[in-house]
């Protein structure tokens, strides 16, 4: 199942840029793409800004820090340094979709894609130029779901 937000359902709902609201640190995310682009900015009063925006909205707000966190391979949360490559950022992204699962209708589309194999096919593979590669999409997906059938 290639999940996208032009798929269909329930490929559409696992998106990043779908609208499943969710908190995370005691800031309430609009969608996983909020939060995903939000670690691209160093001020935390703007990475809450970032969170609440959904899809396209916050992949544009984002793009604007590319040229930064891509230089740097640095990422940041709440005054925190994340080195994009470090344990440290891997466990972050596991405490996102963890907070995620929270949503309910997050958790319905999961469940839907039954066991398919996940793919995420317009997804960058290189970790130096993406702060979620397709590889660590689909693997969270597929570890929360395993988690929801009782399997882990």
């Amino acid at each position: 199942m290639d999940v996208g937000s032009r798929s269909g359902y329930p490929a559409s709902a696992l998106s990043n840029f779908a609208a499943h609201a969710f908190m995370f640190d005691e800031v309430p995310c609009a969608s996983m793409e909020g939060l995903l682009q939000s670690f691209k900015f160093d001020k935390p009063h703007i990475q809450v800004e970032v969170c609440k925006l959904v899809g396209f909205g916050a992949k544009r707000r984002g793009q604007k820090r590319n040229k930064a966190w891509k230089r740097l391979q640095t990422l940041w949360w709440k005054g925190q340094t994340y080195d994009r490559h470090g344990k440290e950022y891997q466990a972050l992204l596991d405490k996102a979709f963890d907070a995620l699962a929270g949503n309910d209708s997050f958790r319905r589309a999961l469940l839907a894609s039954h066991n398919a194999v996940l793919t995420h096919s317009i997804g960058n593979s290189n970790p130096s130029d993406t702060v979620l590669t397709e590889r660590e999409f689909c693997s969270q997906l597929t570890k929360i779901r395993l988690r929801l059938q009782g399997g882990a």
